[in-house]
């Protein structure tokens, strides 16, 4: 298929302006030019991109998949630059970090800053994952480093301790569920949720043990961060499972936690790297750091 960038581009400006001449101006074209483009591309993919009207143009249902995969595509270029954009400066250092909800919550952001404080010129990629994937992509080198709360092993990786916590059951003071004992999980299952937005990697973790009962989460409304899921459940929207080291004390007056009574619930959570990789000084320089922060938690003065 021979077609470009360019043309990718002259056939998002055509969509987004709703008309040839003006898309055409856009991108600085003659209008006959971008006729031609949007010709070749169409002869490229075989299929009629667009449907000519009075009012403009509109895209056909093969201009509408276009035009998401290609707005997708661009996106990525972006990432790409802004990704090489520390080479070009001259600083090398990048690592990608994987790590579970939890993780990225609780306990990175302090211990990230004590990072960078020593090697502020290391660019990290950190995306959240659930433990499955994370095992997968460090196994695959598609992370360099991974956080994880599976205490299985793997035989191409290497585990360090990071931190211990455990998933809680929130619940508004006057539900029932508030017994002052720890709750199963079935219990919960009657009960609306508030949860973290989709994609979160817990979600993913709850709807997986919910479907090994048979059941699902009724989940009343999704929010972008535990203050919110605090907030929420204290007023009585629902109740939530969340890990302890999420709720400050403040939250403890206004709902209750309650221990979750499931094996699943303690959450110890390890760095992994695969073992042979390849010397990495700023890799081994963020993992010692995080046991650092792990060690100097657990072990006060």
């Amino acid at each position: 298929m021979r077609y470009d960038l360019v043309d990718l581009r002259v056939f998002l400006a055509v969509l987004d302006e709703g008309n040839l001449s003006r898309g055409a101006q856009r991108c600085n074209l003659a209008p006959s030019s971008v006729s031609q483009r949007i010709r070749q591309l169409e002869d490229a993919l075989g299929t009629p991109l667009l449907e000519r009207n009075r009012e403009g143009v509109s895209p056909t249902p093969a201009g509408t998949v276009l035009a998401d995969y290609a707005r997708k595509s661009f996106e990525l270029l972006e990432q790409m630059h802004a990704d090489m954009l520390p080479f070009s400066a001259g600083m090398p250092g990048r690592i990608t970090l994987f790590a579970n909800t939890n993780a990225v919550n609780s306990f990175l952001p302090d211990d990230l800053a004590i990072f960078f404080q020593h090697h502020p010129s290391v660019r990290i990629a950190l995306e959240e994952k659930n433990s499955h994937d994370i095992l997968a992509a460090v196994a695959d080198r598609r992370a360099d480093v991974g956080i994880v709360a599976l205490q299985a092993n793997h035989k191409e990786l290497a585990f360090f301790p990071y931190r211990d916590d455990e998933l809680v059951v929130l619940v508004p003071l006057s539900s029932p569920i508030n017994k002052g004992r720890p709750v199963r999980f079935e219990e919960c299952l009657r009960e609306p949720f508030v949860n973290l937005q989709r994609g979160a990697a817990i979600n993913t973790f709850l709807l997986s043990h919910a479907a090994a009962l048979g059941a699902t989460l009724d989940i009343r409304v999704q929010v972008p961060g535990y203050r919110a899921v605090a907030h929420l459940v204290s007023s009585g929207a629902g109740v939530s499972v969340v890990p302890r080291s999420a709720i400050e004390k403040e939250d403890e007056k206004r709902l209750a936690m309650l221990p979750l009574a499931e094996p699943w619930a303690q959450r110890n959570l390890r760095i992994c790297v695969r073992q042979d990789a390849p010397a990495n000084h700023h890799r081994d320089e963020l993992v010692r750091i995080l046991v650092e922060c792990a060690t100097a938690v657990a072990t006060p003065a």
